[in-house]
């Protein structure tokens, strides 16, 4: 078989399944970023207790999930949205978005151009560099910022990238933004496997700045992307009540009002999860510098995005010889058009890392 040039996203395991002929089950996916613990025992446990919850209608304004949330990210009560994914609330948000240019920092997730295009919105993006670890130069952002721009879109830790935005930087950001009256949209959905998350979250902005809304979920942290239960806190008022007015009724579900109250308070895995993300993080790190061919990029959520340096070798040829040994990468071809030599994969089980670690190495050599 020819090798595919098509681009595959990390949740296309059936198209997968049906190009290479690989049963989804047989396939280690680090490709979908997504929590390699999977769901505790605990909370399995838990919520299959509760599988009658979705007999009845959830609580309209969800308070007992909110407090939950609210707790878990210490923000106030009032200032937490939910909704069905972080999906729903980043298309709801963009809509509402008082009219004018969108500013986008990327290479960024693809999510954010789509939405703004339903919504009728232009996007320009301002680009990290390359020679610089993709790391934000403030200056090359805040130097764009004008009063034609109404939403500046920002992902913290970044997709593809897994740089960082500190929060001195977040808030001299936010400071020029206020000054056109931009609201500042930062996904925090790889926030939980940073370092020291607590430091750099924006969430604790949100009580100072009526210009920021911060955006997170469970699909990655706590493996439940199929739950499509995302959340967003800000100190905006007229956002708030806009968003709830606008919002198709009984958004979230039942089910997932119940695995969110359970979810958020599951602290011996959010610790476990920690634990095993900062050690693979650091190793695999180590390994990959260490390897001739390879330029990686210092990360900071729980992926890497690595170049490959060596000639005559392409991202594309990498995830098809990988894809064929059960292990699926995400070839970042679409990020970097029409550059071929990104890829990026989040970090799984020790052996599994040392699987994929051992076919790149083949792959180099």
């Amino acid at each position: 078989m020819e090798k595919s040039n098509t681009v595959f996203h990390g949740s296309d395991l059936e198209k997968i399944e049906m190009y290479y002929g690989i049963r989804k089950e047989d396939i280690v996916s680090f490709s979908a970023n997504v929590n390699p613990l999977g769901l505790s025992d605990a909370f399995r446990n838990a919520l299959a207790g509760q599988l009658d919850v979705i007999t009845s209608y959830p609580d309209r304004d969800y308070k007992s999930l909110k407090k939950a949330i609210a707790d878990y990210c210490q923000c106030n009560q009032e200032h937490v949205l939910v909704g069905n994914g972080s999906t729903e609330l980043i298309s709801l948000i963009i809509r509402l978005c008082r009219p004018g240019r969108a500013l986008v920092l990327g290479p960024t997730y693809s999510e954010y151009e789509r939405e703004l295009l339903l919504a009728g919105k232009s996007c320009t993006y301002v680009a990290t560099r390359e020679e610089e670890q993709f790391v934000l130069k403030e200056e090359a952002l805040t130097t764009c910022l004008c009063e034609e721009i109404s939403l500046l879109i920002l992902c913290n830790p970044n997709n593809p990238t897994s740089s960082l935005i500190t929060r001195k930087q977040m808030e001299r950001i936010l400071e020029v933004c206020k000054r056109f009256d931009i609201l500042v949209m930062v996904d925090e959905t790889y926030i939980e496997f940073v370092p020291d998350a607590d430091t750099v979250t924006a969430v604790s902005l949100t009580g100072s700045y009526d210009n920021l809304v911060v955006l997170r979920g469970v699909s990655k942290f706590f493996a439940a992307p199929g739950l499509r239960l995302g959340y967003a806190v800000t100190g905006n008022a007229p956002l708030l009540s806009a968003v709830s007015d606008k919002q198709n009724p009984w958004a979230v579900s039942s089910l997932a009002d119940a695995a969110g109250q359970l979810l958020f308070s599951d602290k011996a895995h959010i610790e476990k999860t920690r634990k095993l993300i900062d050690a693979e993080r650091t190793r695999i790190y180590q390994m990959l510098s260490s390897m001739d061919g390879l330029r990686p990029y210092k990360p900071h959520a729980n992926f890497i995005l690595v170049r490959i340096v060596k000639d005559g070798l392409t991202s594309v040829e990498l995830f098809d010889m990988v894809i064929r040994r059960g292990l699926m990468i995400r070839d970042c071809s679409s990020f970097f058009a029409p550059d071929s030599t990104y890829f990026r994969f989040c970090f799984m089980l020790p052996k599994d890392n040392d699987r994929l670690l051992s076919c790149i190495r083949e792959f180099l050599a």
